[in-house]
């Protein structure tokens, strides 16, 4: 599909989409494969147990800071990106599990 093709709404997903994946590759870069591939120096958890775990931690901090209907709230985009991040690594992790057990 063209761009020119896409209605404002769907030009604002592609956007957020692209915002998200270089977000997960910046830190992937940075940090290397620690969401997928933790080193286990402490927690033996699962990296899907480990990813379900930042989930809880990050709809906390939304719980807890509050967000007003009108995105007015507390929480900023960083944090609301992290949490879409995350669900894209449990995506990926649950894929990388289902794979491994066969």
């Amino acid at each position: 599909m063209e761009s020119a093709e896409l209605t404002e709404s769907q030009r604002l997903i592609v956007e957020v989409c692209d915002e998200v994946k270089e977000l997960l590759l910046v830190k992937n870069r940075k940090y290397g494969d620690s969401a997928l591939r933790p080193r286990r120096i402490f927690s033996k958890a699962s990296p899907v147990e480990q990813i379900l775990v930042r989930l809880d931690d990050k709809i906390a901090r939304i719980a807890t800071s509050g967000m007003s209907v009108d995105g007015e709230g507390v929480v900023d985009e960083d944090t609301v990106l992290d949490l879409m991040g995350y669900l894209v690594l449990l995506r990926v992790a649950m894929r990388m599990q289902l794979r491994d057990k066969r």
